[in-house]
């Protein structure tokens, strides 16, 4: 019969064979500059996702996508709808990278505008293309691939409307969505209506 390694009530002692090893305590005043740059760095966290939705409404570009929408109620947060567009299933042709496309991997969408005002995919990227004329470019991530296509997303996926419109909204087949989107890629929804046709 084998014995136990250590009797578990019986503090192991330190490298020198001393007291037991312990964390030593952080002097009063340097914990509390510790917790301030936590504090700090919170605040200045917020304060940041919020000036650059901010910035991506003032200095982006407004482009319209067309929608179709999904799912629009969560009994947790409310009526919100789920958009599923176009530019989010794309033909395999439109890629661009040198290098098949991987799940998660970020990718560039090339968008071009169209008669009916609406911007439709023309190329996707691994890195952000050069854009010319009217052409816009939206960031997203590969979510899946398959032979012929891949799937992407854009965080435009969701969209928050008052109590009752998300009901109105999935009767429609087709919705516009107005977006501005950032000269460095991020995008944010500015408004959602109902398409003409």
């Amino acid at each position: 019969m084998s014995t136990p390694l250590a009797d578990p009530l019986t503090p192991v002692s330190g490298p020198a064979g001393g007291s037991p090893s312990t964390l030593p305590e952080l002097p009063e005043p340097t914990r509390r500059r510790w917790m301030q740059w936590l504090v700090l760095a919170q605040v200045l966290f917020v304060l940041g996702v919020a000036a650059a939705g901010y910035a991506t409404a003032a200095l982006g570009r407004t482009i319209t996508l067309r929608t179709r929408p999904v799912d629009p109620r969560d009994l947790l947060y409310g009526d919100y709808v789920n958009l599923r567009y176009q530019v989010s299933e794309l033909p395999g042709r439109l890629w661009r990278g040198t290098t098949l496309p991987r799940r998660h991997q970020p990718a560039y969408v090339l968008l071009e505008p169209q008669p009916d005002g609406t911007y439709e995919a023309v190329a996707a990227f691994p890195e952000k293309p050069a854009t010319t004329g009217n052409q816009a470019v939206l960031r997203g991530s590969v979510q899946d691939v398959w032979r012929r296509g891949l799937r992407l997303r854009y965080g435009l996926e969701r969209y928050y409307v008052p109590e009752g419109a998300g009901r109105q909204l999935e009767r429609r087949q087709s919705l516009r969505v107005q977006v501005s989107v950032a000269p460095w890629g991020q995008a944010r929804i500015t408004s959602v209506e109902p398409s003409a046709e």
